[in-house]
């Protein structure tokens, strides 16, 4: 009698007191084998290449590290420093006082910098839009970050540990131009507006905004920004920006075309700008 023969034999003399071996047939035969093959899966998951993170393309990396295009020595010697991540909208990059050991830019996509508040809620301070920084100082200071920051719409993050850094940029000085270049821009960008925040109102902050994206009347002015990015770096609420925009438009200085704003009276929004 085979073995599967014997097993049915004795389920069929259970009422006769004959005990059941068909739990213990499967513990062990059928157990052994079946953890066999999770080692098994597991020595080839072990054995396959981790997956691929996401590249750095040349001109994301041109655009935040500046001209000239880096030498081919210059990004040799950086490619084993380069930590690209990709996070989804709602993912946190960092957290305020948390430890800031990397250079971070944002390659692609948009992210948010601001408060989380203790009701979950994240305040929006201002947005940094690909290819950018998005923090080039904390990790020289030796501190914690600033402010939170937090993805508005699916992002590329490039990381640059500062200690592996400092190692490069002691072989190839010409570097550390680009990195000053690019914390000055910063500063810069943050003093304008500093001082369109403390010396114009809000509807004058707006025209500002309005001639720096598209000088030219007629032209369209494309709106990367949801309302409530762009309220934000004007330093307003969503409700105040929508009234001043109708406000614009009455008086015949714009035209508000789905997600895009073309300039009809350049000279008007200059006055309104600067007067």
């Amino acid at each position: 009698m085979g073995l599967m023969a014997r097993v049915l034999t004795f389920r069929k003399d259970r009422n006769r007191g004959v005990p059941d071996i068909s739990a213990s047939f499967t513990d062990f035969w059928v157990r052994p084998i079946v953890e066999t093959a999770n080692v098994t899966e597991l020595v080839r998951n072990a054995a396959r290449p981790p997956a691929a993170g996401p590249k750095v393309c040349d001109g994301a990396l041109a655009a935040v590290l500046g001209q000239p295009r880096l030498s081919d020595a210059e990004r040799l010697a950086l490619a084993p420093l380069m930590q690209p991540r990709a996070l989804q909208t709602g993912a946190a990059v960092f957290v305020r006082g948390q430890a800031a050991l990397n250079l971070v830019a944002v390659l692609d996509g948009v992210v948010g910098l601001g408060a989380a508040g203790d009701d979950q809620q994240f305040h929006l301070e201002r947005c940094v839009h690909g290819p950018a920084w998005l923090d080039l100082s904390s990790a020289w200071l030796g501190g914690g970050h600033a402010q939170d920051a937090r993805v508005l719409k699916a992002a590329t993050l490039l990381e640059l540990p500062l200690a592996g850094l400092r190692v490069v940029l002691a072989r190839f000085p010409d570097m550390r131009e680009r990195l000053m270049v690019g914390l000055a821009q910063t500063v810069q960008s943050l003093t304008g507006a500093t001082h369109d925040l403390m010396s114009k109102d809000a509807q004058k902050r707006l025209a500002t905004w309005l001639l720096q994206r598209s000088p030219v009347q007629g032209e369209d002015v494309a709106m990367k920004e949801r309302k409530r990015e762009l309220a934000a770096q004007l330093a307003i609420t969503p409700e105040t920006l929508s009234r001043l925009l109708r406000q614009l438009m009455r008086e015949g200085l714009i035209e508000v075309k789905g997600y895009s704003i073309k300039l009809l009276n350049l000279a008007a929004l200059q006055h309104l700008a600067h007067g």
